[in-house]
């Protein structure tokens, strides 16, 4: 009797980001003296802000004191930060959100992948093309998406091409289907949706009861504030609508860890399932860390969490403008800290990150590993050292 699950068997081959580490690390087994300036994987690299560091220390004091002492904590996260996130993020745009509908997590990777546990196997789901694969492996391992065709497309799957062709605004799904994954600012295109666009999904799924699961995680990078931030600026949205967002690019938490999703009262049993899966699959976010996150948004935070995120945004500007110079095309990096680099002469994306790595010592990420509409595209992240990125760049006109 085979008691595994078998669904995994379908995932092709390892993790993304797993294959990247593993190249890289063949690749010094190899060349003992490599100088290796990694500009793929998104964590960011500048510390983490004063206003955040002085509330862990007193956090951490209090931790230290019988009398303010914390022990478990509540699993949808503290008043104090849920209404703090509340201020900061939307009330700030004019949107109303009751605390209850709060949930601090420990990550929106693992938000985004628990959410489809709400939902029967038989369901039906949307993704865009290119997007995050998590979406995708998710429901893989569910058991929703089919068998792996021969084009990259899983035959369950109903994927929304978001290319420069349609300028990175997908179309709505021409198959029936209950769930649809949108990322906006999109990683890795670094585009973000327009309210229109937003305007279109929100109305096809309240008329046809499908859900949005929006990933927002990127919203503090959009330049432009009459660019929607979140989908719930959208009319109609707030019965249609989960929305994810991190703490992680954001302020720096890659290593902390700390998230929150929005599920609206109006979604009724689902926000009543999310919070029993909570409950019973998660213990909550540790009082120190949720002390660090409100700190955030302190007159004080905000302005220096600003900062950093201006930083990143210079280098994305940098590496557009160096690529650019050079003839190439690129998109993204204007509302988001990613830069999608079109490849020349149909070079697949994988071919590509061998030979930048072995004539420039950079590494980058696939455009395939996000989809087959990501096959001659390469992502770059900002996250890198400024400095560091300012090297790559001049090996890369000096060397490609």
């Amino acid at each position: 009797m085979n008691i595994l699950n078998t669904n995994y068997d379908l995932l092709p081959g390892s993790y993304l980001f797993s294959t990247i580490a593993k190249k890289i690390k063949e690749y010094q087994g190899t060349h003992e003296n490599a100088d290796i300036i990694r500009l793929g994987i998104g964590d960011v690299t500048s510390p983490i802000i004063p206003a955040v560091i002085e509330a862990m220390h007193k956090a951490v004091n209090e931790m230290g004191v019988k009398w303010t002492f914390r022990g478990y904590g509540p699993e949808q996260g503290y008043d104090f930060l849920r209404e703090a996130i509340i201020r900061g993020e939307y009330t700030s745009r004019g949107i109303d959100i009751d605390p209850d509908d709060v949930f601090v997590s420990d990550g929106s990777k693992c938000d985004v992948a628990n959410i489809q546990e709400l939902f029967s196997a038989d369901a039906k789901i949307a993704i865009p093309d290119p997007v995050y694969p998590v979406y995708l492996d998710s429901n893989v391992m569910a058991g929703r998406a089919g068998t792996l065709q021969a084009d990259g497309h899983f035959s369950e799957v109903t994927y929304l091409a978001s290319t420069a062709e349609n300028n990175f605004q997908p179309d709505l799904p021409k198959n029936p289907v209950q769930l649809i994954y949108l990322c906006s600012p999109n990683n890795p295109t670094g585009t973000v949706l327009s309210r229109e666009t937003l305007q279109k999904f929100v109305d096809y799924a309240n008329e046809t009861g499908a859900i949005i699961l929006f990933d927002g995680a990127y919203n503090c990078y959009i330049r432009d504030e009459n660019l929607p931030h979140s989908i719930y600026e959208i009319p109609g949205a707030r019965t249609c609508a989960i929305e994810f967002r991190s703490f992680s690019k954001t302020a720096g938490f890659t290593g902390v860890r700390c998230a929150y999703t929005i599920v609206p009262h109006e979604l009724g049993k689902l926000r009543s399932m999310w919070n029993r899966r909570q409950c019973t699959k998660f213990n909550g976010v540790s009082y120190v860390t949720q002390r660090a996150a409100e700190a955030i948004y302190t007159p004080e935070g905000w302005e220096q969490t600003k900062a950093v995120i201006s930083g990143y945004m210079e280098t994305a500007t940098m590496i557009r403008k160096e690529l650019s110079s050079c003839g190439y095309t690129v998109f993204g990096g204007e509302h988001a800290p990613y830069i999608w680099w079109k490849l020349p002469d149909g070079e697949k994306s994988f071919d590509f990150f061998d030979r930048l790595l072995a004539t420039c010592e950079v590494v980058g990420t696939p455009g395939s590993g996000f989809g087959p509409c990501g096959e001659g595209y390469f992502r770059l992240t900002a996250f890198g050292d400024h400095e560091q990125t300012k090297v790559a760049l001049q090996r890369i006109k000096e060397r490609l």
